[in-house]
């Protein structure tokens, strides 16, 4: 399995992390390295990124590659966040790092960082039916997420991160425009969760970034904790107490935090302290994971993606060689199997197939006529045993057996539990295959006089009509009636009515 690999270009610090792809499609990290490059600094007083901090920054993508080239990554992906979304001169720091290692670095906005902090949020807690706040306080910038287990719900980004907080507190005066900004923001946040929610309670918070990570281990050492993957509100009112009476220096020394992290982590915990006042929480849980790790489950699932391509290629293919043994009409399967595809794409949320049924109805689109190379007449019942004795690369044996049933069944008869070979399976793969013969049937319709005179098909679905608007050539009026027809088994499956756009119900 490949390795990938994922880099955090961070206000505050560059993060690299390399993980080995699991055969059950996780991954496990092998390698994690903090590089404390602080880009805002530069950034948040002159708007740009010093040559000092350049040569700092290409340093340690110089020393990234090397360590990607010891652990034989396969794929890496680096993402730029706030720092280098203001920086006026990021286009020469990304030449400079690209120049020195061969990496690109992808500027990604407040909304995409958000979306990859709850993609690594909800792979490490349980946010199933709960209303869930992700609070990230990076160097620059701070994004609050509201969010259940499946989608982001709404997300906020606000100029509140600590590296640009801090720059304030070092300012003549700056504790009053520090506590200014910083009410500011955290009201802006509670009305737009009170439009969002209303009166409902959020069920857990997740805390996510460096500074909150600190907080956790503070946490654990001060307060004689076991775990320093949650801090509790009161708690955390104690640390900012706390952090406020001690120096820098102090906290270096008493509290042995690295010296980049002693400055920041003080206006970091005010944030977070105020955010969660005002989100009436009790607590926040610290997972321990960060953007770094939503790049790497979307590298994951990009890899997945390009197999699953890579294997429905295979099959295709190999269903293409099938049709062509048997002389099929190539153009005419083509047509249908784009149609079919069209169908079952705009109808997801009504037939609630997946990509694997998805797979079996453009294979059957495919071949459904093959069998005319036996005989015309009730050549879906050739073409259902040519599918079962000729095995496809790719598909298993159920998956062959669904193929030839649904291409037996775009034309003539409906499923019934008569035929043997449709009552051999089980009831989950019965009305599959009634799903997707429907389906066919339709497309098949749609290209009645083989001369793929429709291009596209739109499907309108606001039960209990579907209404299906035709694209192509001419007044298609022949397909049209086609389409009226043969839809009654998909109004028979899908208990809804099939009307064509022009032409009566």
């Amino acid at each position: 399995m490949p390795t990938i690999a994922a880099i955090d270009v961070g206000t505050n610090a560059i993060r690299l992390s390399i993980a080995n792809v699991n055969g059950d499609g996780g991954y496990q990290t092998v390698y994690n390295v903090r590089a404390p490059v602080r880009l805002g600094q530069d950034v948040f007083t002159k708007g740009a990124i010093s040559a000092h901090t350049i040569d700092k920054t290409v340093e340690a993508f110089t020393e990234f590659k090397q360590k990607l080239e010891e652990h034989a990554v396969a794929h890496v992906k680096a993402v730029g966040t706030c720092a280098l979304r203001e920086a006026i001169n990021r286009d020469a720091v990304l030449k400079a790092v690209n120049k020195a290692s061969g990496i690109d670095i992808s500027i990604i906005g407040a909304e995409e960082e958000a979306r990859l902090i709850h993609l690594a949020a909800k792979a490490t807690v349980n946010l199933k039916n709960k209303v869930a706040l992700l609070v990230d306080v990076g160097g620059g910038s701070v994004e609050v997420v509201l969010a259940d287990d499946t989608t982001v719900l709404c997300t906020e980004s606000y100029a509140m991160g600590s590296v640009r907080l801090l720059k304030i507190l070092d300012e003549k005066a700056g504790e009053e425009r520090f506590n200014q900004l910083v009410t500011e923001y955290v009201d802006a946040t509670q009305r737009r969760l009170q439009q969002e929610i209303g009166d409902q309670k959020i069920d857990v918070c997740v805390g996510t970034g460096g500074s909150i990570e600190s907080l956790g281990e503070l946490r654990k050492e001060l307060f004689d904790k076991n775990s320093s993957q949650r801090v509790t509100a009161e708690e955390l009112k104690g640390l900012v107490k706390k952090l406020r009476a001690t120096s820098v220096e102090e906290r270096i020394r008493d509290l042995r935090l690295r010296p980049d992290r002693a400055d920041v982590i003080f206006p970091a915990a005010i944030v977070l302290h105020k955010i969660v006042q005002q989100a009436g929480v009790d607590e926040v849980v610290i997972p321990g994971i960060g953007l770094k790790d939503g790049v790497l489950l979307e590298l994951l699932s990009q890899l997945r993606d390009r197999e699953k391509n890579v294997h429905r290629e295979q099959v295709i293919e190999s269903a293409r060689r099938l049709g062509k043994r048997y002389f099929f009409e190539e153009k005419h399967a083509t047509t249908v199997s784009r149609l079919a595809l069209q169908i079952f794409d705009q109808t997801t949320s009504f037939h609630e197939l997946d990509s694997e049924a998805r797979l079996v109805l453009e294979v059957a689109a495919l071949l459904h006529d093959i069998g005319h190379y036996v005989n015309v007449s009730n050549h879906h019942k050739h073409t259902f045993y040519l599918i079962q004795a000729s095995p496809l690369v790719g598909l298993t044996q159920l998956q062959m057996d669904l193929v030839a049933n649904v291409a037996r069944y775009h034309r003539k008869s409906a499923p019934k539990m008569q035929h043997k070979p449709y009552e051999d399976l089980s009831p989950k793969h019965r009305l599959t295959i009634s799903k997707l013969a429907a389906i066919l049937r339709l497309a098949d319709a749609l290209d009645h006089e083989h001369a793929s005179t429709v291009e596209t098909v739109e499907v309108e679905c606001k039960r209990p009509r579907f209404l299906f608007r035709l694209k192509g050539k001419g007044d298609m009026l022949l397909e049209k009636w086609a389409l009226v027809n043969k839809r009654d088994l998909f109004e028979s499956v899908f208990d809804a009515n099939v009307v064509v756009e022009d032409l009566a119900s």
